[in-house]
Protein backbone atom coordinates (compact mmCIF):
# COMPACT_ATOMS: atom_id res chain seq x y z
CA UNK A 1 0.00 0.00 0.00
CA UNK A 2 2.85 2.39 0.83
CA UNK A 3 4.51 1.66 -2.53
CA UNK A 4 1.27 2.41 -4.35
CA UNK A 5 0.92 5.67 -2.43
CA UNK A 6 4.47 6.73 -3.32
CA UNK A 7 3.89 5.99 -7.00
CA UNK A 8 0.65 7.93 -6.97
CA UNK A 9 2.33 10.88 -5.22
CA UNK A 10 5.19 10.91 -7.74
CA UNK A 11 2.75 10.84 -10.63
CA UNK A 12 0.73 13.64 -9.08
CA UNK A 13 3.82 15.77 -8.60
CA UNK A 14 4.91 15.13 -12.18
CA UNK A 15 1.50 16.01 -13.53
CA UNK A 16 1.44 19.09 -11.31
CA UNK A 17 4.76 20.30 -12.71
CA UNK A 18 3.64 19.65 -16.28
CA UNK A 19 0.39 21.54 -15.62
CA UNK A 20 2.25 24.46 -14.06
CA UNK A 21 4.62 24.57 -17.04
CA UNK A 22 1.67 24.50 -19.42
CA UNK A 23 0.03 27.40 -17.58
CA UNK A 24 3.17 29.53 -17.80
CA UNK A 25 3.59 31.55 -21.00
CA UNK A 26 6.41 30.36 -23.25
CA UNK A 27 9.77 32.07 -22.84
CA UNK A 28 10.26 33.76 -26.20
CA UNK A 29 13.98 34.15 -26.91
CA UNK A 30 15.45 36.19 -29.76
CA UNK A 31 18.03 34.08 -31.57
CA UNK A 32 19.95 34.53 -34.79
CA UNK A 33 18.83 32.67 -37.88
CA UNK A 34 22.44 31.82 -38.77
CA UNK A 35 25.10 33.30 -36.50
CA UNK A 36 27.14 30.31 -35.48
CA UNK A 37 28.52 29.33 -33.08
CA UNK A 38 26.02 31.45 -31.12
CA UNK A 39 22.74 30.24 -32.59
CA UNK A 40 20.90 29.05 -35.66
CA UNK A 41 17.45 27.79 -36.63
CA UNK A 42 18.46 24.21 -35.88
CA UNK A 43 19.33 25.12 -32.26
CA UNK A 44 22.98 24.10 -32.61
CA UNK A 45 24.62 27.16 -31.04
CA UNK A 46 25.79 27.52 -27.46
CA UNK A 47 23.31 30.35 -26.89
CA UNK A 48 20.53 28.04 -28.08
CA UNK A 49 21.57 25.57 -25.38
CA UNK A 50 21.71 28.27 -22.74
CA UNK A 51 18.27 29.55 -23.74
CA UNK A 52 16.86 26.03 -23.30
CA UNK A 53 18.51 25.80 -19.89
CA UNK A 54 17.01 29.13 -18.79
CA UNK A 55 13.53 28.08 -19.91
CA UNK A 56 13.84 24.85 -17.92
CA UNK A 57 14.98 26.73 -14.82
CA UNK A 58 11.98 29.05 -15.15
CA UNK A 59 9.59 26.14 -15.68
CA UNK A 60 8.53 27.50 -19.07
CA UNK A 61 8.57 26.14 -22.59
CA UNK A 62 11.11 27.68 -24.94
CA UNK A 63 9.92 29.51 -28.04
CA UNK A 64 12.66 30.75 -30.36
CA UNK A 65 12.11 33.85 -32.46
CA UNK A 66 14.77 34.14 -35.16
CA UNK A 67 16.19 37.29 -36.70
CA UNK A 68 18.47 37.69 -39.72
CA UNK A 69 20.03 41.17 -39.27
CA UNK A 70 21.89 41.82 -36.00
CA UNK A 71 21.55 45.59 -36.25
CA UNK A 72 17.80 45.85 -35.73
CA UNK A 73 16.55 42.86 -33.75
CA UNK A 74 16.25 44.73 -30.45
CA UNK A 75 14.18 47.50 -32.02
CA UNK A 76 12.09 45.26 -34.28
CA UNK A 77 11.66 42.18 -32.08
CA UNK A 78 12.36 42.75 -28.38
CA UNK A 79 10.97 46.27 -28.10
CA UNK A 80 7.82 45.28 -29.99
CA UNK A 81 7.14 42.31 -27.71
CA UNK A 82 7.82 39.62 -30.29
CA UNK A 83 10.32 38.09 -27.87
CA UNK A 84 11.16 38.46 -24.17
CA UNK A 85 14.87 37.73 -23.96
CA UNK A 86 17.97 38.56 -26.00
CA UNK A 87 20.94 36.27 -25.45
CA UNK A 88 24.57 37.36 -25.54
CA UNK A 89 24.33 41.14 -25.25
CA UNK A 90 27.00 43.47 -23.91
CA UNK A 91 26.70 44.05 -20.19
CA UNK A 92 25.15 47.48 -19.66
CA UNK A 93 23.78 47.83 -23.21
CA UNK A 94 21.67 51.03 -22.88
CA UNK A 95 18.99 49.80 -25.31
CA UNK A 96 17.58 47.26 -22.83
CA UNK A 97 17.88 45.95 -19.28
CA UNK A 98 20.84 43.61 -18.82
CA UNK A 99 21.44 40.94 -16.21
CA UNK A 100 24.59 40.48 -14.22
CA UNK A 101 27.19 39.07 -16.66
CA UNK A 102 27.09 35.31 -17.08
CA UNK A 103 30.57 35.21 -18.59
CA UNK A 104 33.56 37.35 -19.47
CA UNK A 105 35.95 36.54 -22.28
CA UNK A 106 38.41 38.19 -24.63
CA UNK A 107 39.77 38.44 -28.13
CA UNK A 108 42.39 35.85 -29.01
CA UNK A 109 45.37 35.26 -31.27
CA UNK A 110 45.02 31.97 -33.17
CA UNK A 111 47.96 30.19 -34.80
CA UNK A 112 49.04 26.67 -35.70
CA UNK A 113 50.80 24.77 -32.92
CA UNK A 114 53.45 23.56 -35.37
CA UNK A 115 54.45 27.14 -36.19
CA UNK A 116 55.31 27.84 -32.54
CA UNK A 117 54.61 31.57 -32.89
CA UNK A 118 55.31 33.59 -29.76
CA UNK A 119 52.13 35.66 -29.67
CA UNK A 120 51.86 37.50 -26.37
CA UNK A 121 50.64 40.99 -27.19
CA UNK A 122 50.63 43.61 -29.97
CA UNK A 123 54.40 43.99 -29.76
CA UNK A 124 54.97 40.34 -30.73
CA UNK A 125 57.39 40.08 -33.71
CA UNK A 126 55.13 37.50 -35.40
CA UNK A 127 52.55 40.23 -36.04
CA UNK A 128 55.16 42.23 -37.93
CA UNK A 129 56.38 39.36 -40.09
CA UNK A 130 53.11 37.53 -40.85
CA UNK A 131 52.12 37.71 -44.51
CA UNK A 132 48.42 37.15 -43.82
CA UNK A 133 46.37 37.93 -40.73
CA UNK A 134 42.66 37.06 -40.72
CA UNK A 135 40.30 39.31 -38.74
CA UNK A 136 36.83 40.82 -38.87
CA UNK A 137 36.62 44.54 -39.76
CA UNK A 138 35.13 46.93 -37.26
CA UNK A 139 36.58 45.06 -34.28
CA UNK A 140 39.37 46.01 -31.85
CA UNK A 141 41.64 43.82 -33.98
CA UNK A 142 41.29 46.25 -36.88
CA UNK A 143 42.02 49.21 -34.61
CA UNK A 144 45.27 47.68 -33.40
CA UNK A 145 46.37 46.44 -36.83
CA UNK A 146 46.06 50.04 -37.95
CA UNK A 147 48.07 51.15 -34.90
CA UNK A 148 50.96 48.77 -35.65
CA UNK A 149 50.92 49.55 -39.37
CA UNK A 150 49.62 46.22 -40.70
CA UNK A 151 46.07 47.11 -41.77
CA UNK A 152 46.89 48.34 -45.29
CA UNK A 153 49.00 45.22 -45.88
CA UNK A 154 45.91 43.07 -45.24
CA UNK A 155 43.29 45.09 -47.11
CA UNK A 156 43.14 43.03 -50.32
CA UNK A 157 43.25 39.77 -48.38
CA UNK A 158 40.33 40.91 -46.22
CA UNK A 159 38.13 41.32 -49.29
CA UNK A 160 38.65 37.63 -50.04
CA UNK A 161 37.26 36.65 -46.65
CA UNK A 162 33.78 38.18 -46.96
CA UNK A 163 31.27 35.36 -46.59
CA UNK A 164 28.06 37.30 -47.22
CA UNK A 165 26.98 40.75 -48.36
CA UNK A 166 23.45 42.07 -48.70
CA UNK A 167 23.07 44.40 -51.66
CA UNK A 168 20.05 46.02 -50.06
CA UNK A 169 21.53 47.15 -46.76
CA UNK A 170 25.28 46.56 -47.20
CA UNK A 171 25.41 44.24 -44.19
CA UNK A 172 28.71 42.37 -44.50
CA UNK A 173 29.32 39.10 -42.69
CA UNK A 174 32.57 37.27 -41.98
CA UNK A 175 32.10 33.59 -41.04
CA UNK A 176 34.00 32.63 -37.90
CA UNK A 177 34.70 29.07 -39.03
CA UNK A 178 36.16 30.37 -42.30
CA UNK A 179 38.52 32.74 -40.48
CA UNK A 180 39.75 29.96 -38.19
CA UNK A 181 40.16 27.63 -41.17
CA UNK A 182 42.38 30.21 -42.88
CA UNK A 183 44.95 29.47 -40.18
CA UNK A 184 44.29 25.72 -39.98
CA UNK A 185 44.81 25.40 -43.75
CA UNK A 186 47.99 27.52 -43.70
CA UNK A 187 46.53 30.32 -45.86
CA UNK A 188 47.08 32.75 -42.98
CA UNK A 189 49.62 32.58 -40.18
CA UNK A 190 47.42 34.32 -37.60
CA UNK A 191 43.74 35.01 -36.96
CA UNK A 192 42.45 37.53 -34.42
CA UNK A 193 38.91 36.84 -33.25
CA UNK A 194 36.52 37.16 -30.33
CA UNK A 195 37.23 34.04 -28.25
CA UNK A 196 33.63 32.77 -27.95
CA UNK A 197 33.19 33.12 -31.73
CA UNK A 198 36.31 31.07 -32.48
CA UNK A 199 36.46 28.48 -29.69
CA UNK A 200 34.24 25.80 -31.28
CA UNK A 201 36.22 25.82 -34.52
CA UNK A 202 39.61 25.90 -32.82
CA UNK A 203 38.56 22.90 -30.74
CA UNK A 204 37.25 20.98 -33.78
CA UNK A 205 40.20 21.72 -36.07
CA UNK A 206 42.04 18.70 -37.46
CA UNK A 207 45.16 20.87 -37.44
CA UNK A 208 46.13 21.59 -33.81
CA UNK A 209 45.72 25.30 -33.12
CA UNK A 210 46.83 27.57 -30.30
CA UNK A 211 44.45 30.18 -28.89
CA UNK A 212 46.01 32.93 -26.75
CA UNK A 213 43.89 35.52 -24.95
CA UNK A 214 45.06 39.03 -25.84
CA UNK A 215 45.92 41.21 -22.81
CA UNK A 216 43.48 44.01 -22.07
CA UNK A 217 46.11 46.75 -22.01
CA UNK A 218 46.36 47.80 -25.67
CA UNK A 219 46.47 51.43 -26.74
CA UNK A 220 46.02 53.16 -30.08
CA UNK A 221 48.73 55.31 -31.62
CA UNK A 222 47.19 58.36 -29.90
CA UNK A 223 47.34 56.68 -26.49
CA UNK A 224 43.62 55.88 -26.22
CA UNK A 225 42.95 52.41 -24.72
CA UNK A 226 41.44 49.66 -26.87
CA UNK A 227 39.38 47.07 -24.99
CA UNK A 228 39.86 43.35 -25.64
CA UNK A 229 38.02 41.81 -22.66
CA UNK A 230 34.22 42.10 -22.39
CA UNK A 231 31.42 40.84 -20.16
CA UNK A 232 28.31 39.25 -21.66
CA UNK A 233 24.79 39.43 -20.23
CA UNK A 234 21.22 38.48 -21.04
CA UNK A 235 18.91 41.31 -22.07
CA UNK A 236 15.21 41.92 -21.47
CA UNK A 237 12.86 44.68 -22.55
CA UNK A 238 12.98 47.90 -20.54
CA UNK A 239 10.37 47.78 -17.80
CA UNK A 240 10.42 43.98 -17.44
CA UNK A 241 12.14 44.05 -14.07
CA UNK A 242 10.41 40.88 -12.85
CA UNK A 243 11.94 38.72 -15.58
CA UNK A 244 15.28 40.48 -15.09
CA UNK A 245 15.24 39.51 -11.40
CA UNK A 246 14.41 35.88 -12.23
CA UNK A 247 17.27 35.65 -14.70
CA UNK A 248 19.68 37.26 -12.25
CA UNK A 249 18.76 34.65 -9.65
CA UNK A 250 19.48 31.84 -12.13
CA UNK A 251 22.85 33.37 -13.05
CA UNK A 252 23.73 33.70 -9.38
CA UNK A 253 22.51 30.28 -8.23
CA UNK A 254 23.41 28.18 -11.29
CA UNK A 255 26.73 29.75 -12.29
CA UNK A 256 28.52 26.38 -12.18
CA UNK A 257 26.09 24.85 -14.68
CA UNK A 258 26.38 27.87 -16.98
CA UNK A 259 30.18 27.80 -16.88
CA UNK A 260 30.15 24.05 -17.59
CA UNK A 261 28.15 24.70 -20.76
CA UNK A 262 30.57 27.43 -21.86
CA UNK A 263 33.67 25.40 -21.04
CA UNK A 264 32.32 22.49 -23.09
CA UNK A 265 32.29 24.93 -26.01
CA UNK A 266 35.96 25.70 -25.34
CA UNK A 267 35.34 29.38 -24.57
CA UNK A 268 38.17 31.06 -22.62
CA UNK A 269 36.59 32.40 -19.44
CA UNK A 270 38.03 35.34 -17.50
CA UNK A 271 37.40 36.70 -14.03
CA UNK A 272 34.71 39.35 -13.81
CA UNK A 273 35.83 42.76 -12.53
CA UNK A 274 34.25 43.64 -9.21
CA UNK A 275 32.08 46.36 -10.78
CA UNK A 276 30.48 43.82 -13.16
CA UNK A 277 29.40 41.50 -10.35
CA UNK A 278 26.72 43.81 -8.97
CA UNK A 279 23.24 42.83 -10.09
CA UNK A 280 21.17 45.71 -11.49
Amino acid sequence: MKTTTRIFTALALGLGFATAQAEQPALKVCTAENEMPYSNQAGEGFENKLAQYLAEQLGRKLETVTWSDPRYFIRDYLDKGLCDVAMGVDAGDPRLLTTAPYYRSGYVFISREQDKLDLQDWNSPALKSAKRIAFAPGTPAETMLRAIGRYNDMFNYQQELVGFKSRRNQYVKYDNDKLVNEVASGKAEIAILWGPAAARYVKASATPLTMTVIPDNAKRADGEPVGFHYSTSIGVRKGDSALLAQLNNIIKDQQDDIEELLEAEGIPLLEQPETALSIN
